[in-house]
């Protein structure tokens, strides 16, 4: 049960050694939560009255501290990556709405299982908007997570497709500028310190040569990137990723990525040559966002380039020192070949509709939450089906976005389907991290990686409840 007030979580906080008649409240000689009190702040963190929310939310973040656990920029491990300190390994990012409280406890499971660190969890701005899910409270699903299932050091948490509205920049570039930058400090604060930058909409395929087609996607990742150095924490170089290919469309060339990197560097240039660039480049190999769904509802075989992410790795390592490409659109992928991307040397592989999948579709769900998934999308979704679309591939598509309203339902369901699911999804975590390659590193992980803790602000209505 989430607490029921302001009260119930001073209370819980005096419990475990925090003293809060600082105006900055000390964790330090705090006592580790015990695991009922861990699951009621994560409980309030997605469900409660926004005062209440935001209160477990900074108790989240503090507690994860005391107990070294500390959201890291990812960009260390990537350049040693560029470098060939390390290779031979995909990093599954992973985007885990809704849900999330439990789904990422089941990673952090199957991540003390192969002794493995080298994960992303991961938020693009669209899926805090439909979930209802800001940055702060994702983040902070995944650090209360980490606190119970008793994770130590970095956790890397990112930022996907912060991405240029194409229409809306035409009609008013400054001001979708703004926008994204605005977001971007919103990420920043919930310590999200890995962004990926995406102007790839704005690139023009009518335009007479390769360069000028990259040009205002490579001037805005540029702007982009000088931002975020100029934001970033003290102590924290943040990873930063550009877009040169949009998932679904033509394939990347390597003359695609040496006409952006060429734009993109006289650019940087320009903004300061000390300023670290981009550490990673997202390209299109031939697949789709959560897969193309066939007019029945299953998914069509999909040709991943292999080659082509090969090529694009060792050009981004050999002459830009980035670490590599990134594979989007690949969680519906069979096994068989998510264990190729590791041999094709992608740097990144990015992962969400597969775990949708596998909850909402889960045998030990009750019928009467997925009856209420299907009723709350074609109830309020309808108008967004494509022509020609069929009501299955409406639905795959779209169910997604009943997150909104299931949280609460998810969170009541009966203990034992929770448990079921759970070890549903630590499974295919397991199996996911298998086929990246990613076990037994925990120890690259953390000789790789520096702990920065960034004290979040302490919230107004904190200072409220201790006035009074």
């Amino acid at each position: 049960m989430a607490c029921a007030s302001l009260a119930e979580l001073t209370d819980d906080l005096k419990t475990i050694g925090v003293d809060l008649s600082s105006s900055s409240p000390d964790f330090s000689k705090s006592k580790r939560p015990p695991d009922a009190m861990i699951d009621r702040w994560a409980e309030t963190a997605a469900l409660a009255e926004l005062e209440a929310r935001s209160v477990a939310i900074w108790a989240i973040r503090e507690a994860a501290h005391a107990a070294g656990i500390v959201p890291a920029s990812i960009q260390e491990l990537y350049l040693a990556c560029a470098a060939g300190k390390w290779s031979g390994k995909t990093v599954p990012a992973m985007n885990l709405r809704g849900w999330s409280y439990h789904t990422c406890r089941a990673v952090f499971r199957a991540g003390r299982e192969l002794d493995s660190k080298l994960f992303i969890f991961e938020q693009a701005v669209g899926e805090a908007l439909y979930a209802q899910q800001p940055p702060l409270e994702y983040a902070a699903a995944v650090l209360a997570a980490a606190l119970r299932e008793g994770h130590v050091g970095p956790v890397f948490l990112q930022a996907d497709h912060d991405q240029i509205n194409a229409k809306a920049y035409l009609a008013d570039p400054k001001a979708e500028v703004r926008k994204l930058e605005n977001i971007m400090r919103e990420q920043i604060a919930a310590g999200m310190y890995s962004i990926d930058i995406d102007a790839s909409t704005v690139v023009d395929l009518s335009l007479a040569t390769v360069e000028d087609q990259q040009r205002v996607n490579a001037e805005l990742t540029a702007h982009f990137t000088q931002f975020v150095r100029g934001i970033e924490p003290k102590g924290v170089s943040i990873s930063l990723g550009a877009e040169i290919g949009e998932v679904g469309h033509e394939n990347t060339t390597p003359e695609e990525l040496r006409a952006f990197m060429k734009v993109y560097l006289e650019e940087m240039s320009k903004r300061g040559p000390k300023l670290p660039i981009v550490s990673k480049i997202s390209i299109n190999s031939g697949t789709y966002h959560g897969g193309k769904v066939l007019p029945d509802g299953t998914l069509a075989e999909v040709n991943v380039d292999y080659d082509l992410l090969k090529t694009i790795s060792t050009i981004c390592r050999k002459e830009y020192n980035m670490a590599g490409a990134v594979q989007h659109g690949a969680s519906t992928l069979p096994g068989t070949q998510l264990a190729k991307l590791p041999k094709a040397e992608a740097v990144e592989v990015h992962l969400a509709l597969g775990f949708n999948n596998l909850i909402f579709d889960h045998p030990a769900l009750p019928q009467a939450i997925k009856d209420q998934i299907r009723e709350y999308t074609f109830a309020n979704h309808l108008s967004e089906k494509g022509a020609g679309e069929t009501d299955a591939q409406f639905f795959y598509n779209t169910r997604k976005k009943s997150w909104k309203v299931m949280k609460k339902p998810f969170w009541e369901m009966p203990k034992e389907a929770e448990t079921a699911i759970m070890a549903s999804l630590q499974e295919m975590f397991r199996n996911m991290f298998t086929w990246m390659n990613v076990g037994g590193t925990s120890r690259l992980v953390d000789e790789n990686t520096t702990l920065v803790k960034v004290a979040p602000a302490v919230p107004e209505a904190l200072r409220k409840a201790r006035a009074a």
